[in-house]
């Protein structure tokens, strides 16, 4: 495996260093949000990390990798993508609302879409000025994605959505949702059907009161990032169609395939963000003493080392990790990983782990500290995107060829 970083990387790195530096540091415009938006402090600073999404498109930083330089972004090299990444993360910049529509939908229209399709949707996203969130999950179609009921009638140039989708991700602050519905498609099916034919994948804007309605599901930690979507004749144009009617099932795990690049480097280095908290409350603590702690704790280090390997090597196409279910062997690793960090992180902090504030009133009322907030997050980490069951079904099947399970 080849994977370095050449003089181009290097002069690429100092330049997205220093724009970091500037705006996030001293006097820089968005110091209040460094560090915020990661799990658990997904509400803080909406109107700042909006402000954000636009300052990153006014520097071109905003659709790296996509494949064309048209829409006012610049482009990079995967080893600039990788810095730019790296860069992003240690200077500790804020969680960006704009994930969903860059990394997901964009490479999605670049693939699949329409040139008008790619020409109206691709400026704004650039510019950092249109957020996405993503309409898959149902209340019963999860992981089992082609049971979604949610439909779309075709009514002249438009269609007329009705349904309801789960566990959408932004859904509050996003603009549009790229929406699965079940369509009368190519293949014959018609809408209210079953399996993977006759869904299309439907653009549709969040901005219809009294068709759309967000409502925000609380998680253990006391935030939002999760919503319940409801489309009642939602309207969407057919020429918001990506891929074609009926088409969906392929543009959608199509754009499965491209949830998993470089971002997942970025994920990485967060991680080792948050195992460097959890060693210096160790050391601090005393913890460290612990023979059986200190031993968790480097094998930590070591899986995230791992971790890091395998992405690279999947960045760079080689070993069989860059084939089908690549993405199912990330989402192990790192789910599993980040999970027991959360773990571990209480383990260090001991029965304290467990209590708020010494200070805690009513009129101070309870908040969760940092190691408190990764643990409870971290709880769902191995059922969110895919869940390690699904993981593992799609290795054994897809990869190994071992028998489908019986249904």
């Amino acid at each position: 495996m080849e994977f370095g970083f050449g003089a181009a990387d290097e002069e690429f790195r100092a330049e997205a260093r220093a724009w970091l530096r500037e705006r996030l540091e001293g006097a820089g415009a968005f110091v209040g949000v460094v560090g915020r938006g990661g799990p658990g402090s997904e509400h803080v600073g909406a109107e700042e990390r909006r402000a954000w999404e636009r300052e990153l498109g006014r520097g071109g930083w905003i659709g790296l990798g996509w494949d064309s330089d048209a829409y006012g972004n610049r482009r990079a090299t995967l080893t600039q993508q990788v810095v730019w990444a790296e860069e992003y993360a240690r200077a500790r910049a804020p969680g960006r609302y704009g994930h969903i529509g860059e990394n997901l939908l964009a490479p999605t229209l670049l693939a699949y879409g329409s040139q008008e399709q790619r020409d109206e949707f691709l400026p704004a996203i650039a510019r950092g000025e249109a957020l996405w969130c993503q309409g898959y999950s149902e209340p019963g179609a999860g992981s089992d994605l082609a049971g979604l009921r949610t439909v779309a009638v075709r009514e002249g140039d438009t269609y007329r959505v009705t349904g309801q989708k789960v566990w959408t991700s932004l859904a509050q602050e996003a603009d549009w949702c790229f929406v699965l519905a079940r369509t009368e498609g190519a293949a014959g099916s018609v809408a209210g059907g079953r399996g993977h034919a006759g869904i299309s994948f439907l653009l549709v804007p969040m901005d219809q009161p009294g068709r759309v309605e967000v409502r925000p599901i609380r998680q253990l930690t006391g935030t939002s990032e999760f919503n319940e979507v409801f489309f009642d004749g939602a309207v969407a144009r057919a020429s918001h169609v990506v891929g074609g009617a009926g088409n969906g099932w392929r543009v959608a795990m199509g754009l499965l395939g491209f949830e998993r690049g470089v971002s997942t480097l970025v994920q990485q280095i967060g991680f080792a963000e948050e195992l460097a908290g959890v060693v210096r409350e160790a050391v601090d603590s005393g913890a460290v003493d612990d023979p059986v702690l200190r031993e968790r704790l480097v094998r930590q280090w070591a899986e995230l080392r791992v971790m890091r390997w395998n992405a690279l090597r999947t960045l760079g196409g080689s070993g069989a990790s860059s084939g089908v279910g690549s993405p199912s062997v990330a989402k192990l690793l790192w789910g599993g990983w980040h999970q027991r960090l959360g773990e571990l992180a209480m383990a260090v902090r001991g029965v304290g782990g467990a209590v708020g504030p010494l200070d805690w009133s009513e009129d101070a009322p309870y908040e969760l500290d940092a190691l408190q907030r990764l643990f409870l997050f971290t709880r769902a980490d191995t059922i969110y995107g895919g869940s390690d069951e699904i993981q593992r079904n799609i290795i054994a099947e897809r990869v190994l060829g071992l028998p489908r399970e019986a249904r």
